[in-house]
């Protein structure tokens, strides 16, 4: 004789009504989380890709004549190595100074900054200004990585443009100027 026990277990499935009341209530879905806005476009404008000033014969003797004297000094006191490093730099600068740049876009959206369609997200930004370089009117952005700053050749009639689309993300107040600044500076002025 076999007696069913209700403890023991057996080979068939429960009744749906036995399962319904042993699980638990199936939470209730939540809405689905909001989407990503969309980029939009704020702002735009088409300029050469960096500040750019056509230099005289004039400029390029006197620069040489510096750089040979200052070569010569370094050549007797460290030997080969700077006198190559400061060539290098010079020839640098002189390609620099003879080849116009490109003329690329720029752009402001509300991710970011795009620059020949890269984008710069808001988050790498913490303060803008404006300031005039080579006779060229530039948009600094300070930023969180290196190298510290972002510079952005605009033209003047943009300026107000751009300064009401970056001011709803990120602050207008310039830096104070730093040692490498004011040495650039001093040594652009009286080279040129």
């Amino acid at each position: 004789m076999i007696l069913d026990m209700p403890n023991q277990k057996s080979n068939q499935a429960p009744s749906p009504q036995a399962t319904q009341q042993a699980t638990p209530q199936q939470p209730v879905q939540s809405p689905l989380p909001p989407r990503p806005e969309p980029e939009k476009l704020l702002f735009s404008w088409k300029a050469p890709a960096r500040a750019f000033k056509k230099r005289e014969r004039e400029f390029w003797v006197r620069l040489i004549v510096i750089a040979s004297i200052f070569g010569f000094i370094l050549f007797i006191v460290e030997g080969a190595m700077p006198v190559v490093l400061l060539i290098a730099l010079v020839f640098l600068f002189y390609i620099l100074s003879t080849v116009e740049p490109e003329t690329i876009e720029y752009a402001v959206t509300n991710k970011g900054i795009k620059v020949a369609d890269r984008r710069n997200d808001w988050e790498l930004f913490t303060r803008f200004w404006f300031t005039k370089r080579l006779n060229t009117d530039l948009l600094i952005l300070e930023t969180l990585v290196v190298p510290g700053r972002l510079e952005l050749v605009i033209n003047d009639s943009d300026k107000d443009k751009i300064k009401k689309s970056l001011s709803l993300y990120i602050p207008e107040e310039e830096a104070a100027p730093t040692r490498m600044d004011k040495a650039s500076d001093w040594v652009s002025k009286k080279i040129s």
